[in-house]
């Protein structure tokens, strides 16, 4: 007989009791230990309580809530992120980089709200982490997403609730004790010290090491699989709010304190509330002479105007706030010897020289390697193997060469050129006009071949529903996709036999790659990755051949006599064709009965009302975004992701987002679907 769930009226008191006490026990330890950084119990203690709670709950799984300690790991990986808008855009800042430009931004600030007196400020390190929003509602934690573009996020909340460091429940006290919904925003980083743990950790596994804590970081909140984030040290100190509802805070000093009452972690120590802008460089440079001895990265200082109705008043640039400035520190720097120049190819192609030098300790951490970043800045700088070089890092940004110290250079020395063939695969590696790096032309070259076989799918190229990263690195680790005409060979048994595959999906999968046997012609040449050739180019080449066969055949002239095809692309498309890699992958494709149809051989409309126009598309249309994108671009219009000044028309469909909002302010006329067709059918 079926036993039945246990509910709270079937679980003896003491033990719903000792279970609630058990959580609130742990909660309080986990602030001493990862907010106050003073723990009051060792590990081992610990450790009971937290064995106790999980045996409690193995045997009543009725006493298990969702914000109980033990649920902060868990949960399927995911396939891929969702995308999450931010209510209020979480803005850039803009830089400052001495005293007299702070000075400059105090003045800027009286000018804007009329005032001669001192401006208030709250000065706060600015440290060298991920951004990220947190949504509490009903003081529980129900949303955590990346900063992106600022409009728009990741959805990582399954990630954010393995960090320690962020409360899960909202203690009720305080000036936010009883708001009902509250947007923190914050940065997520890594203290140094679990930071070179981590490496350590890693090099002894044979993986690769990190190249900063910063990155670190951003590598660990972004990871599918949740319980890859929790096996990383990651910390957490918030610095602002969005959208708050039930409390009206007058200054950021009280934000600031009011979310700390909440148990989330805030950087007070290291703060300080500045009555004037002098107060505020004071504590800029008290922050600079203490930096290394603090346990995480600061890369300079966020200066912030206190009062919120300054704040609202001073409103918004573009992308930036009026009211807040980071004041960052001048790079470090250190000198070092280069003993070689390696080249690494990108996921895209693209190959990378960088520096291999003597260890040199520069800001904290040791530093081996630096970016050369490619031929001209080698040139520029005369950069040679052997040579004793000045060494720079600022916060995250990878080190770089500063100037070579040419008194030092070795007599048998000599220029350093990039080779032309690709050190991974042999290919040719081509320097396009305009474009400052060398790239592999082979589509297949295994340094790029996740990145080709990735794209070669995606929705806006052969669109084969259910090929996602994690499946796409798994074919080509097992040598099962050498290059994307392999797509087509797959059958079900093997893809049946990976990782998370069983016959159902990969039986869909097979479906879907059969299905994009017949993608138009565009879009096909679209999928094969040819460097600067996007969803527009590929349709106004396809416009103007009948196959790829014909396009293959032209050369950097006949290219260029299309409209819109300049002589950058024209190369670039003629090289790939060039490389008997690509030739050969073309082939097998085709060979696999993937048949591109082809397009009407029709130019663009030059006289249609969306002629030279700039667009925006938003919110949910009946057709496809990409249909809608194609239908603007046949009529002579240029899609746009984001709305600026330079907007002609913001097409808003079902649900929009801040684009609209953005669209109404800067007065550009928005168009609703039913509009939209009647001008294309105009």
């Amino acid at each position: 007989m079926a036993t039945k769930e246990p509910t709270d009226t079937m679980i003896p008191p003491e033990i719903l009791k000792e279970a609630e006490d058990l959580r609130k026990q742990i909660r309080h330890h986990d602030y001493l230990y990862y907010v106050l950084d003073s723990p009051e119990i060792s590990d081992a203690a610990y450790d009971l309580l937290f064995r106790r709670l999980e045996e409690l709950e193995r045997a009543c799984p009725a006493l298990i809530t969702p914000d109980s300690p033990t649920q902060r790991v868990g949960g399927r990986p995911l396939e891929k992120f969702a995308q999450v808008e931010h209510e209020v855009p979480m803005l850039s800042l803009s830089n400052v980089f001495n005293h007299g430009e702070l000075l400059e931004f105090d003045s800027r600030v009286k000018r804007y709200l009329g005032m001669s007196g001192d401006v208030v400020y709250a000065v706060e390190p600015k440290l060298d982490g991920v951004a990220v929003e947190l949504v509490y509602l009903e003081g529980m934690l129900v949303s955590g997403s990346t900063r992106g573009d600022g409009y728009t996020g990741e959805d990582v909340t399954a990630n954010v609730r393995t960090i320690r460091a962020i409360p899960l429940k909202l203690n009720s006290v305080g000036a936010f004790g009883q708001a009902s919904l509250i947007d923190v925003r914050g940065e997520i980083f890594m203290n140094r010290a679990d930071f070179d743990r981590l490496n350590r950790s890693r090099e002894e596994e044979g993986l690769s090491s990190f190249a900063n804590p910063r990155n670190a970081s951003a590598g660990s909140i972004r990871q599918l699989d949740p319980a890859v984030t929790a096996s990383r040290p990651l910390r957490f100190f918030a610095y602002a709010i969005g959208r708050i509802e039930g409390a009206s805070p007058e200054t950021h000093w009280e934000v600031l304190h009011a979310l700390a009452a909440l148990g989330i972690p805030v950087n007070l120590d290291n703060s300080k509330l500045c009555p004037n802008i002098g107060a505020a460089l004071d504590h800029y440079d008290r922050l600079k002479d203490v930096r290394e001895g603090l346990p995480y990265e600061i890369d300079g200082a966020v200066v912030k105007v206190n009062s919120m109705a300054h704040q609202t008043a001073l409103g918004e640039k573009t992308r930036s706030p009026r009211w807040a400035v980071a004041f960052k520190f001048e790079p470090i720097q250190g000198t070092t010897v280069i003993r070689r120049i390696e080249v690494g190819v990108g996921r895209t192609g693209t190959l990378t020289p960088v520096a291999v030098m003597d260890p040199v300790r520069i800001g904290g951490v040791q530093v081996t390697r630096a970016t050369l970043h490619n031929q001209d800045e080698i040139e520029r700088k005369d950069i040679r193997e052997g040579d004793t070089v000045v060494i720079q890092r600022a916060g995250d940004v990878i080190p770089e060469v500063v100037e070579v110290v040419k008194e030092l250079r070795p007599p048998d020395s000599r220029p350093y050129a990039i080779p032309d063939t690709c050190p991974v695969c042999g290919s040719h590696a081509v320097r396009l006009e305009g474009q400052a790096a060398k790239r592999c032309m082979n589509s297949s070259c295994p340094a790029r071949l996740k990145e080709t076989v990735r794209h070669f799918a995606s929705r806006t190229a052969m669109d084969i529903e259910g090929l996602g990263t994690k499946l796409v690195e798994q074919l080509v680790d097992k040598g099962l996709v050498t290059n994307a005409a392999d797509l087509f060979s797959l059958d079900v048994d093997t893809l049946a036999g990976l990782e998370r595959m069983g016959k159902k999906s990969a039986a869909n999968l097979i479906d879907a790659i059969s299905r994009s046997r017949k993608v138009s012609a565009d879009r096909f040449l679209f999928a094969l990755g040819i460097p600067l050739v996007g969803e527009h180019v590929a349709r106004l080449l396809m416009e103007a051949f009948r196959d790829v066969h014909e396009l293959s055949a032209q050369s950097v002239d006949d290219l260029q006599r299309i409209r819109g095809i300049g002589p950058e692309v024209a190369e670039s498309v003629v090289d790939f064709f060039a490389e008997p890699k690509n030739a050969d992958m073309i082939q097998r494709l085709l060979a696999r009965d993937v048949g591109p149809v082809p397009l009407e051989r029709t130019g663009r409309d030059s006289a249609g009302p969306f002629a030279g126009k700039t667009v925006v598309l938003t919110g949910t249309l009946s057709m496809k975004r990409s249909e809608a994108k194609a239908a603007l671009e046949a009529a002579g219009a240029k899609v746009t992701g984001s709305v600026s000044s330079k907007t002609d028309y913001v097409i808003a469909g079902q649900d929009p987002g801040s684009k609209l909002d953005k669209a109404r302010e800067l007065g550009i006329e928005v168009l609703d679907e039913d509009r939209f067709r009647q001008m294309l059918g105009s």
